[in-house]
């Protein structure tokens, strides 16, 4: 799965990695968690080129009856989300890339959970593979804008640390997935493989990240 993750880029480098015509504004977040809004890249076809927008992580289908479904919906494994039925309309037309830096995950030992840090080996911002819906509370009419990222099977650097890993598309796959207009699911399914694990890296990191309160950089620090 992919519980927590970090952004810690200027919104200049991601306007520049993801070749927005605008900046976004960002502080840094070194330990997003669910439910929090994060960074997203959308294309739809009312605004065709692709612009930043906030986001709640954890999406809340339309036909959802209250909001807290999203805090159960983090993640969508790749393998079902074309036939869930809380995915499966985002997964046709509402497809988002989820921008990051680097994400957690905690390897399973003896007697704890070890946290360990992974990213880039170049440390550039990268872009997890989302889904995004808009929902609609029927009391107050408040709109609700939610994401979810997709998982999938873990490659060679991960498979020591968890069974599962987040999606991490390379760059020739962001155009294709955010076309709106592309349907089809064996031209989305392919896009949703393991990272190359040779151009990952990871670490250890101390137990700090664990609380999600703790938004500073020593989430980040290796384990000493």
């Amino acid at each position: 799965m992919c519980g927590r993750y970090s952004l810690t880029q200027s919104g200049e480098a991601i306007a520049v990695n993801f070749s927005l015509f605008e900046s976004p504004v960002l502080a840094p977040q070194y330990n997003i968690a669910p439910t929090q809004q994060v960074s997203a890249i959308l294309a739809t076809a009312e605004s065709p080129q692709p612009h930043h927008r906030q986001l709640r992580w954890g999406l809340i289908p339309g036909w959802a009856k209250d909001k807290t479904i999203g805090n159960r919906l983090i993640n969508a494994r790749a393998e079902t989300v074309a036939e869930k039925p809380s995915f499966r309309s985002a997964f046709k037309r509402r497809r988002c890339l989820i921008v990051a830096d680097g994400f957690y995950e905690w390897q399973r030992q003896e007697k704890q959970k070890q946290p360990f840090y992974i990213q880039l080996r170049d440390r550039a911002p990268f872009a997890f593979a989302g889904l995004w819906e808009r929902w609609q509370d029927g009391a107050s009419g408040e709109a609700t804008y939610s994401c979810t990222i997709l998982t999938t099977a873990p490659n060679t650097l991960m498979a020591p640390i968890h069974n599962r890993m987040p999606v991490i598309l390379p760059a020739a796959a962001y155009e294709p997935w955010l076309d709106p207009d592309l349907t089809h699911g064996s031209s989305l399914n392919v896009l949703l493989r393991p990272f190359d694990a040779d151009r990952m890296s990871s670490y250890p990191v101390s137990t700090h990240v664990n609380n999600p309160r703790h938004n500073d950089p020593g989430c980040l620090a290796p384990l000493s």
